[in-house]
């Protein structure tokens, strides 16, 4: 699995987020079988990557619950 290289990714916000600087996270694409995943408040600190299936699993997960609310 090749490591997110920080000057050739191109991140993305959530779709949750808003102009006030709410808490929220970036995410990469063209990383094949991976996720990379940061806090869009710290955009030169690490970066986590998670398995594709995993965070396809967590997403789902996120918006199940957010039918629960």
């Amino acid at each position: 699995m090749s490591r997110p290289d920080p000057n050739g990714v191109v991140w993305r916000k959530s779709s949750y987020s808003n102009q006030a600087g709410g808490d929220c996270v970036e995410v990469a694409d063209g990383f094949p079988g991976a996720v990379p995943v940061r806090d869009s408040k710290n955009p030169h600190g690490p970066a986590l990557r998670f398995p594709s299936a995993s965070w396809t699993a967590f997403i789902g997960e996120l918006k199940a619950g957010l039918g629960r609310i």
